[in-house]
């Protein structure tokens, strides 16, 4: 196949690409930079399957020949970025959703959309099923990366209806693993960071939120397998075992080896008004229609994680 990836420089984009290459398929990696790096795709320059575009899939979207299958994760979804940016986060989930529908639908392409967990907003109901609405505050801080990917699922959706595209939603839960940003602000990139330099954990209030941790090579194989699928409505990606953020904290000290204290504090800015206090997926629908369930044991996902930021710290 020839596939185009939408932030394919970012987190899970190139992890994606590295998959799709390996599998002998064509791709194209389109970002603009703001939060990918060049980084995560230089081990792929000399590839003769493998391209690069820079561009802000805001503005319209052309690719030069066909397309079979295109993946949107072009996105703002770091709190670090979306408060900053706030913006610029709703035009990549409405414009940018929208310029990569109309090349899907130009071209004859399969879509698939890479929404979020965040579209349950604090959920009222838990675990979270794809049939829960959501429970958001759309003029909130956090607001404009949720609505602008319930915004995107609204699109997605139109245009299968309308378009008769073949699309395909996927609602992505807390994901880790390699080439996260050192700065990415969320509490997996912190916590390791901090306990590698021997600095406190800082957690948020008295830690008892709650978050499940998905590596990010069982996330690429449930999109993998979501693309391949007949299944049109959204699907939960991400790992059922819940803790606490304070048990978290705990078993990154225990995998880092770090003696580092864990210290409790209290945001004095936006960045946790909002902020869910529970998060956990109902998996049973992705493993009804995919036979997908998450693998990687927390351990040793924390364990290549660590190694990857060691090496860029």
């Amino acid at each position: 196949m020839r596939i185009l990836i939408t932030g394919g420089a970012g987190f899970i984009g190139s992890h994606l690409c590295d998959r799709f290459l390996g599998e002998g398929h064509q791709v194209i990696a389109m970002d603009n930079l703001s939060t990918g790096s060049i980084r995560n795709i230089a081990h792929l320059a000399g590839n003769d399957r493998f391209f690069f575009i820079k561009h802000d899939v805001t503005h319209y979207i052309y690719v030069q020949g066909p397309l079979d299958a295109v993946l949107h994760l072009a996105s703002l979804p770091s709190p670090v970025d979306y408060l900053n940016k706030p913006i610029q986060t709703l035009k990549v989930g409405a414009l940018g959703t929208h310029n990569a529908l109309g090349l899907a639908l130009n071209t004859g392409a399969t879509f698939l959309l890479a929404s979020t967990s965040e579209v349950y907003g604090d959920p009222q109901v838990h675990p979270q099923p794809e049939t829960y609405w959501g429970h958001v505050n759309p003029v909130g801080p956090r607001g404009v990366y949720d609505e602008s990917k319930r915004f995107a699922e609204a699109m997605t959706v139109a245009y299968h209806r309308y378009h008769g595209v073949d699309t395909h939603i996927a609602r992505i839960f807390n994901t880790y693993g390699p080439r996260m940003r050192l700065d990415d602000g969320r509490v997996v990139p912190n916590f390791i960071r901090q306990a590698l330099l021997g600095e406190p954990l800082t957690v948020y209030d008295d830690g008892a939120r709650t978050r499940s941790f998905c590596y990010v090579s069982d996330l690429v194989e449930g999109i993998v397998r979501l693309l391949d699928s007949g299944e049109t409505s959204p699907i939960n990606l991400g790992n059922p075992r819940e803790m606490t953020i304070l048990e978290f904290a705990h078993k990154v000290l225990e995998v880092t080896g770090s003696q580092s204290k864990i210290v409790f504090i209290t945001p004095t800015d936006e960045r946790t008004k909002d902020d869910p206090m529970t998060r956990q997926p109902d998996i049973s629908k992705a493993q009804q229609v995919m036979d997908w369930e998450p693998i990687v044991p927390l351990e040793n996902g924390l364990r290549l994680t660590m190694e990857d930021f060691k090496a860029r710290l």
